[in-house]
């Protein structure tokens, strides 16, 4: 392909990309194929001799398309929302034509120093103290991964990565029983073990940590010789939506001296809305780390999410590694590889410049709020409805329920819903029993679209009946 074709090609793309997302509505939300039907028709050896871009695009449209869930489906009801909003896109292309390395400073000066601005404007519009520094990573896993080998470096006096852990005694993660499975993961890869992530029981309407529980179990873990590491709080868990009460936490581990992440990486994005802060965020000041994910909520193109950190040198000092080939001369800069444990890096913040710019906040707000809104009247009408429970309230844009019968019932009711087409829910476990997720976040959903999941899950709840 030279690049006149390149152009000709791109003009295409950008047309069936338009409209592509003109007509989304129309298809099904999730995949209606069976496992191994679109391998059975991808060629098992690859070409001896280069095609033509027209069969290959004929292609991906009679065999790709027909497998791919629409995550930017307007009746996107599941998981979480990974938008992609139109200028966060442009702002991609533009990132894969340039194809940098944006490791170091100066192997893209332009990539890190909009970086540091892309974080700072984001501190500013989740009302982050000034002077909270931090990192765009790719994934809330990665952030949360980061932090637990702050907690264990920091816990054995930044001897783990030389000597490893042997004669270090048991390091001890505290979380609740609502985080994420990322949590689990990262206490896994980081060598603390699945058996030393201690998870405590929640309480109140938002199923909070109980920070009594936290402070008792840390006692115990000394006396029985244990070494306590770290606490990681959550905010929008991805069950429920639980959301820890952040000051009584964060004392708790600021009086035994542990080093504290927050999980936000849903709810996060909610806080650029003030109304929201006590409810939320009030003491997230003292949180050592903090990540959110743009990616999900606020509409920048997956992958992009950002860490938060109230002081950057712990999490240098667990992964900072250089090389010479990796040194830089001259004046003092910022190598965001540095803070990180991949050391290749995409150029993340053009996407954030262009949707903040393009958007700006209080648009954004506008989308978030009206979420909510919408999320709480579908609650009401489904409480209203005879043969549905709520299983937990709405916490932001998030609730679960279940209709009529037992677990398997639940599974059936959800598998059929997704098995339509018309919209597409999860389930989950909540207090030891099956539940449907439903939440609000799709970028270009409104209101209409909504109250059809409505119809829809009455409607096919009917007929399983």
């Amino acid at each position: 392909m030279n690049w006149d074709d390149f152009a000709r090609w791109g003009r295409r793309f950008a047309d069936w990309g338009a409209d592509f997302h003109k007509t989304i509505g129309d298809r099904p939300v999730r995949a209606q194929t069976k496992p191994g039907e679109i391998a059975a028709q991808i060629a098992p050896s690859p070409p001896e001799t280069g095609e033509e871009m027209e069969a290959i695009f004929a292609d991906f449209e009679r065999i790709v398309m027909p497998g791919m869930t629409h995550w930017q489906h307007p009746r996107f009801f599941a998981y979480f929302p990974a938008n992609a909003t139109a200028p966060s896109m442009l702002a991609e292309q533009l990132v894969n034509t340039i194809a940098a390395q944006c490791m170091l400073w100066q192997t893209s000066p332009a990539a890190t120093e909009l970086e540091g601005v892309m974080v700072d404007w984001l501190r500013q519009a989740l009302g982050l103290p000034e002077g909270m520094t931090g990192v765009i990573q790719d994934s809330a896993s990665s952030a949360t991964l980061s932090a637990v080998l702050t907690m264990r470096e920091r816990a054995t006096g930044y001897t783990g990565n030389r000597e490893g852990l042997n004669g270090k005694g048991h390091l001890r993660i505290y979380c609740s029983q609502e985080v994420h499975s990322s949590i689990d993961r990262a206490c896994w890869v980081a060598g603390i073990g699945q058996d030393n992530l201690v998870k405590l029981p929640t309480h109140g309407p938002r199923h909070a940590m109980d920070p009594r529980a936290l402070a008792k179990a840390i006692a115990e873990d000394r006396a029985a010789g244990h070494v306590p590491a770290g606490v990681i709080l959550v905010t929008g868990g991805t069950g429920i939506g639980a959301s820890d009460d952040l000051e009584p936490v964060l004392k708790v581990a600021a009086d035994e001296d542990l080093y504290t992440h927050l999980d936000a990486a849903w709810a996060g994005t909610a806080m650029i809305c003030p109304e929201y802060h006590d409810n939320f965020w009030s003491g997230v000041q003292n949180c050592d780390s903090i990540v959110f994910n743009p990616h999900k909520w606020l509409g920048a193109q997956f992958d992009c999410s950002v860490q938060f950190l109230r002081d950057a040198t712990p999490q240098l000092n667990t992964l900072k590694i250089e090389p010479e080939y990796l040194k830089t001369t001259g004046d003092a800069v910022t190598n965001y590889s540095e803070w990180t444990i991949p050391l290749g890096r995409r150029f993340r913040a053009l996407k954030l410049w262009f949707l903040l710019r393009s958007y700006g906040l209080e648009e954004l707000r506008r989308r978030i709020r009206n979420h909510v809104t919408w999320a709480e009247e579908l609650c009401e009408k489904l409480h209203q409805t005879p043969g549905f429970e709520i299983a937990s309230d709405p916490i932001l844009s998030l609730f679960s329920f279940r209709g009529p019968g037992d677990d398997a019932a639940q599974q059936r009711l959800v598998d059929a819903i997704n098995d339509d087409g018309r919209i597409y829910l999860t389930q989950g476990s909540f207090q030891g029993r099956k539940v449907i997720r439903f939440q609000v976040g799709q970028f270009e959903t409104t209101r209409e679209d909504v109250m059809m999941a409505y119809d829809v899950i009455r409607e096919i709840s009917e007929r399983l009946r």
